[in-house]
């Protein structure tokens, strides 16, 4: 469905929201396949919103002025100033005062959806506990460790920071903490040229996956309280120090509960909009294929 067959205002507000929440960047900046993908987006989210809207569910739902001023709000913050927002609404045909009423209609939906779930059961800690133990292998914790690095970069545009200089460079700071490992944060706020720099090269705890694969590799080998040879990535030269380890181990239903039992009720109120979302299309002269 093109997009200048759907409903105007609605439709450009989405088009814009689409295209930067799932994009990165202005709707004239599409191309013909994103618009495509945009648009069928849009014409599937406009007429789930028009079922809801449509819902004996919808009824006496009102949206509050400081609702919409919050959600307004949100929305100027992701500008650099309301000159640049304001730009952004001209150009896809849109103004302040049309962008909060397609706001409030927005929160409408949020809330009406919200509202069919209101008669759902809570989760409770058994179901919790149930999921926990029927999924051990969602509850691992990775193997970490504390570490701190020193970097000099390679640049050769700058004769200190040549290769060859840099290769001699970090290799006399690895001489002077051979000797004195415990310097190392007083070296790496000396030297390094990472922004770590400041908190003595402190790069926290790190988890696999995070790191350059050499650096990874180099990390993990390390015992507590060692530092690892000069390593090389696309950055320039690094050393590593490993301060603590922190072996791989399972995390306790303790610590998982707060936010297992809020995944649960995500998911159950999920299951149940989609089935009452499903209801409805089914009463409406429209295609299944509509749902999400």
């Amino acid at each position: 469905m093109s997009i200048d067959l759907v409903i105007g205002k609605d439709a450009r507000y989405q088009l814009l929201k689409v295209a930067h929440e799932r994009f990165g960047c202005a709707p004239a900046a599409l191309s013909s396949q994103q618009r495509e993908q945009a648009e069928r987006i849009i014409g599937r989210q406009l007429q789930l919103e028009n079922a809801v809207l449509h819902s004996a569910e919808a009824c006496g739902v009102v949206i509050p002025d400081e609702q919409v001023a919050d959600a307004w709000a949100e929305i100027a913050a992701r500008y650099e100033d309301p000159l640049a927002l304001h730009k952004a609404l001209d150009d896809s045909g849109l103004d302040e005062a049309g962008l909060r009423q397609l706001l409030a209609r927005e929160l409408k939906v949020e809330t009406v959806l919200q509202r069919v779930c209101a008669g759902l059961p809570e989760i409770t800690d058994t179901d919790v506990s149930l999921y926990y133990f029927n999924h051990p292998e969602r509850f691992v914790r990775p193997a970490t460790r504390l570490a701190r690095q020193i970097l000099i970069t390679v640049n050769e545009d700058f004769p200190e920071n040549s290769r060859t200089s840099a290769w001699r460079r970090i290799n006399l700071i690895a001489e002077r903490l051979l000797r004195k490992p415990q310097r190392f944060a007083e070296q790496a706020l000396k030297h390094s040229e990472c922004p770590s720099a400041m908190e003595g090269g402190s790069l926290g705890l790190i988890r696999p996956g995070v790191l350059y694969p050499q650096l990874e590799a180099c990390l993990f080998a390390l015992r507590a309280g060692e530092i690892g040879p000069v390593v090389e990535t696309p950055l320039g030269f690094h050393l590593l120090f490993c301060e603590e380890i922190h072996p791989a181990g399972h995390l306790s239903l303790q610590e998982v509960l707060p936010h297992l039992r809020e995944k649960l009720r995500a998911r159950q109120y999920e299951r149940h909009q989609r089935a009452w979302l499903a209801g409805l299309l089914q009463s409406a002269p429209t295609s299944p294929e509509s749902l999400p």
